[in-house]
């Protein structure tokens, strides 16, 4: 599932997974909140994460200011 479009842009889900992160959040969490499957909830946060996005700290996904910067273009 890719999060980044061929545009450069969010995809629905990544906008869906990002916009969930208002609080630090596990990936069921996300999941339950975006009615997403959690394995696609998980292999996004990753490719995100990878992105730099997202960061991960003992368990729990939260934006980073890309990520912010990302759900306000």
């Amino acid at each position: 599932m890719a999060c980044i479009g061929s545009q450069g842009g969010l995809t629905e889900s990544a906008h869906k997974m990002l916009s969930s992160l208002d609080q630090p959040s596990t990936a069921e969490d996300v999941a339950a909140r975006t009615s997403l499957p959690l394995f696609r909830v998980r292999a996004g946060l990753r490719e995100m994460m990878e992105a730099n996005l997202v960061e991960m700290e003992q368990s729990l996904y939260r934006l980073t200011e890309s990520g912010r910067s990302a759900l306000q273009s």
